[in-house]
């Protein structure tokens, strides 16, 4: 079995275990999870397809089963499903139990402003760089597109968003190869502006902001009650 596939299981095992916890009932959301799960990761699989064939980033055989569909391993379209099942199964999960934790309005619009600025900028002064560029546009797009739909739930998603990131930095740290020989997942550096976390590149924080975030907002559209109907 292959180190990638093994993360994979490792990643969504708690949480779907607690998610039939009598309190919490996550099970009861994945109707609208699963939708939004579906929907989101068909632009983030055209951009990982488009982006591996022209060799801007891939994948390490020795670390991989070697079953691919669209050119892409097996474990790397199940990493569109089970990232955000667990990380939204921590956000309802704090939620549930915190749920004042969240920033007030003011606080949002400014962050935002704040991160549309950054995003776009980055994204401007970096136009051969691919991912980066990419990147900072889904980022721009998916953030606004969120603020304009349910402000406050992007601000309950930018508190909690830090505590996503304590696994997230586990995970994608073993990926792009903390404490392993060589990576998972290998980025050509024409693609990246190279600046690191670990060996992790900045922009793969948007990336993993952008995908949880696209989800949590259509699975909360989703779940909205549809007028005339009872709950």
């Amino acid at each position: 079995m292959s180190l990638y596939l093994y993360i994979i299981i490792l990643i969504p095992l708690v949480p779907f275990v607690l998610s039939f916890e009598k309190n919490l009932r996550f099970y009861k959301k994945w109707k609208f999870l699963f939708a939004g799960i579906f929907i989101t990761m068909v632009p983030f699989l055209v951009w990982d397809y488009l982006f591996t064939i022209n060799g801007l980033w891939g994948f390490n055989e020795k670390y991989i089963l070697g079953f691919n569909l669209f050119h892409l391993p097996i474990e790397e379209i199940l990493f569109f499903v089970v990232v955000p099942y667990a990380s939204l199964f921590a956000f309802y999960a704090i939620r549930f139990h915190f749920p004042k934790y969240e920033l007030g309005t003011n606080t949002t619009n400014i962050l935002v402003i704040f991160m549309l600025f950054f995003s776009i900028t980055m994204g401007a002064v970096n136009p051969s760089k691919l991912y980066t560029f990419v990147n900072s546009l889904f980022f721009a797009a998916i953030l606004l597109t969120a603020y304009l739909a349910q402000p406050k739930l992007l601000g309950a998603y930018l508190a909690v968003f830090p505590v996503i990131l304590i696994p997230f930095l586990v995970v994608n740290g073993i990926l792009t190869g903390t404490g392993i020989e060589g990576e998972i997942v290998w980025y050509n550096p024409d693609a990246i502006t190279g600046f690191r976390v670990l060996t992790i590149p900045v922009e793969d924080f948007l990336y993993a902001f952008s995908l949880i975030l696209g989800v949590l907002t259509l699975t909360e559209i989703f779940q909205k009650p549809t007028p005339g109907k009872n709950g």
